[in-house]
């Protein structure tokens, strides 16, 4: 069997029946996770391998774990600092701001990897222009040539890792003031302007980038649709002229952003036109259903080669981890972030 777009999640600490054979349906292929699914890290690994196990190949699992107020695990894992914390450090010593982002990628996927977990949505690529409280202290910096060189080093931890990194929210969240969540934000800058929000991107694909987040964000200037359902974005600018050949993520389906284009029949479809192959639908089980049911949702063919390059590799047990000198240079590298006095510059920015 192989991974359908549709991704799902899960009610509680452990699988429920009905669940299972939700897994098992052919239009499914990744599951993420939330905190409500958390208990403790043995039970977090149980949980994986559980989901691991239903199918082959396995499913994907994925969470939301870059840091600050996006980190869905947190009793037992290192608490990990806000990402313009590394910014910061960036601008009094660029060396260390690098050493540190790479450090931070390594320590935030390897513990997800003791877990089983395959993914975690990061980096956060979306520029500080100091309006978005979505986006906020997610942002590593206000300059997209240093969120580029700072993303390329946590991506290179990641990987380090043995997990794949997921640029988000393309082509850019963070200078628009509604949050995508509960409202559609529209973006009304001219293309001159939005192609800064396009460097990080293209220095993340340069060294071998394999997923991307689309954001539910209108360009107006661009394309009436919202970018995570736009052809001319996804196909167009993503893998035609930035040359993006790896998976491409919907945000979640049951945003306000993209639920404002139709039910979340014509969301998906949409997506899955505009060249997304994972279709995220969460807190919404009858959404899922409608999807499943539908005869017009297919696993694209490519979409399966994507998808199965993002499963994670060298998973090391709990205990091997924290004895390992990275894990320990890593923790005490999260713990400089966040004790270090936050530096605030004119507008926001970093």
């Amino acid at each position: 069997m192989t991974l359908g777009p549709v991704m799902l999640d899960l009610q509680g600490i452990a699988l429920e029946p009905e669940e299972r054979e939700l897994l098992r349906h052919p239009l499914v292929g990744s599951v993420i996770l939330f905190s409500r699914n958390y208990e403790s890290p043995d039970q977090l690994r149980r949980l994986v391998a559980d989901i691991h196990a239903i199918r082959t190949p396995a499913l994907l699992v994925a969470v939301d774990h870059e840091g600050g107020r996006v980190q869905r695990f947190q009793e037992g894992f290192t608490r990990l600092p806000a990402m313009r914390a590394v910014g910061h450090l960036y601008d009094r010593n660029r060396t260390e701001g690098l050493g540190t982002a790479r450090q931070l990628g390594w320590l935030m996927a390897a513990e997800l990897r003791a877990a089983g977990i395959d993914l975690s949505f990061a980096p956060c690529v979306d520029l500080d222009y100091g309006v978005s409280k979505a986006i906020g202290d997610r942002a590593l910096h206000a300059q997209s040539a240093a969120v580029g060189e700072l993303a390329v080093a946590y991506m290179l931890g990641m990987r380090d890792a043995g997990m794949a990194a997921t640029a988000k929210h393309f082509p850019g969240h963070g200078a628009v003031v509604a949050d995508s969540h509960v409202a559609l934000p529209v973006d009304r800058r001219a293309w001159s302007d939005i192609e800064a929000d396009l460097l990080p991107y293209r220095r993340l694909i340069a060294n071998g980038l394999t997923a991307v987040m689309a954001a539910h964000v209108i360009f107006e200037m661009v394309d009436e649709r919202p970018a995570s359902l736009s052809p001319r974005w996804i196909d167009g600018v993503l893998r035609t002229e930035l040359g993006f050949q790896g998976a491409v993520f919907a945000d979640d389906l049951t945003m306000a952003g993209a639920a404002a284009v139709g039910d979340v029949l014509v969301r998906a479809e949409l997506a899955l036109a505009a060249g997304c192959d994972v279709l995220p639908v969460c807190n919404d089980r009858v959404a899922v259903l409608r999807l499943l049911d539908s005869p017009k949702l297919s696993a694209n063919p490519v979409s399966r080669m994507r998808l199965a390059r993002l499963h994670g590799r060298d998973v090391v047990e709990w205990k091997a981890l924290r004895s390992d000198p990275r894990w320990q240079e890593g923790f005490a590298a999260a713990r400089r972030c966040l004790e270090r006095p936050e530096l605030h510059l004119e507008g926001g920015r970093a």
